[in-house]
């Protein structure tokens, strides 16, 4: 049997096809996903959280019918009589020099050292939208831990085509927050089992080729 800490709990589990169903757009599977994931232990602020990051990753439109579906799937636990966790709202974020601080911080501590590179001198508007808004805004927000927030990540760019490079970084992400192989390789089974082949597919082989580097470069 596998050791508790190498097993994604059913709120983890419950992400994967929240995530992969937002990002391409199918209600009625992620109506069902999002029932399953309250039932299993994702609170109505974890839940509207990891559909708002997740514009960042596929867009508004993606995002804002995923919390469209939200309110109805709430609308109809609520007529049926069940009570679901409202959670918490996040503490407010810096502002200004600070907020980029905090948000160059969190994307240096995210990767695992500072993000640099000629894409990036080309366009420094991109960069900077990415360590202010998404490395500040996004995810320095308290309502919803690290690891919830790049198991949705990498289960919308799992479900996604031609995204392989970003997903990669976030398979490497996840690893550098704490997740394990186990629970990633458990994630992709999870998508597997909720009918996206093709997403299981593609966590699989993303994990193992940052396996493979990791140990080309010697490390455990």
């Amino acid at each position: 049997m596998m050791m508790t800490e190498q097993v994604l709990s059913a709120r983890q589990q419950a992400i994967a096809p929240i995530a992969a169903f937002t990002a391409t757009g199918e209600m009625p599977s992620l109506n069902g996903a999002l029932n399953q994931g309250l039932d299993a232990g994702l609170s109505i602020s974890d839940s509207k959280e990891i559909l708002i990051q997740l514009y960042a990753y596929t867009g508004f439109p993606r995002s804002l019918n995923a919390l469209s579906e939200l309110m109805k799937v709430l609308d109809e636990r609520k007529k049926r009589g069940i009570q679901d966790d409202p959670g918490h709202e996040p503490n407010p974020v810096p502002t200004g020099q600070a907020l980029q601080a905090l948000g160059t911080a969190n994307q240096t501590t995210l990767s695992g050292a500072p993000v640099k590179g000629p894409l990036f001198d080309f366009a420094p508007a991109i960069d900077q939208y990415l360590k202010i808004h998404l490395f500040g805004d996004i995810f320095a927000r308290d309502n919803l831990d690290w690891q919830s927030r790049e198991l949705a990540t990498v289960g919308a760019l799992a479900a996604m085509s031609g995204v392989e490079s970003q997903l990669q970084a976030h398979i490497r992400i996840s690893l550098n927050v704490g997740l394990t192989v186990p629970q990633l390789r458990q994630f992709a089974q999870v998508l597997a089992e909720r009918g996206d082949a093709e997403a299981s597919g593609r966590v699989r082989a993303a994990l193992d080729k940052q396996l493979a580097a990791a140990g080309q470069a010697g490390r455990p």
